[in-house]
């Protein structure tokens, strides 16, 4: 008696290893990454209605509620600031600009900081704001 061979089945592919992978990546770029550069002390800014559209990758300068002043993510003196930025638009003078400043901040210190800006050849700073 002939008995037909019998038929050798395709192994399935199994993808559930695949997707375990995947969506452990996914927790980890989650979990790690950030989407906004930390500020150097919190900083509370002030509201207003409307507002405009901000450019990206500023220069930021951050200025605490205290009076303490910022460069990216460097605490600085407001009289270091100048050279400093100086320094930065000599490298790319389209650099653009962006204060944050806290809403409690003192005007004087501001004025400083917007001071040190103009000395150091800034034609343009943005007011960082939150919309209510």
């Amino acid at each position: 008696m002939k008995l037909p061979a019998p038929q050798r089945k395709e192994p399935e592919e199994n993808v559930i290893p695949l997707i375990n992978i995947v969506f452990l990546l996914l927790i980890f770029f989650m979990v790690a990454g950030t989407l906004t550069p930390s500020q150097p002390f919190d900083i509370d800014l002030p509201a207003t209605e409307k507002g405009g559209e901000m450019p990206r990758d500023p220069l930021r300068i951050y200025l605490s509620g205290d009076g303490r002043v910022a460069l990216a993510d460097e605490e600085v003196s407001v009289e270091d600031l100048e050279s400093r930025i100086a320094a930065q638009l000599d490298e790319s003078p389209d650099l653009p600009v962006q204060i944050e400043a806290d809403g409690s901040a003192q005007s004087k210190v501001l004025l400083d900081v917007m001071d040190a800006l103009r000395d150091a050849g800034v034609e343009r700073a943005d007011l960082a704001t939150r919309r209510e």
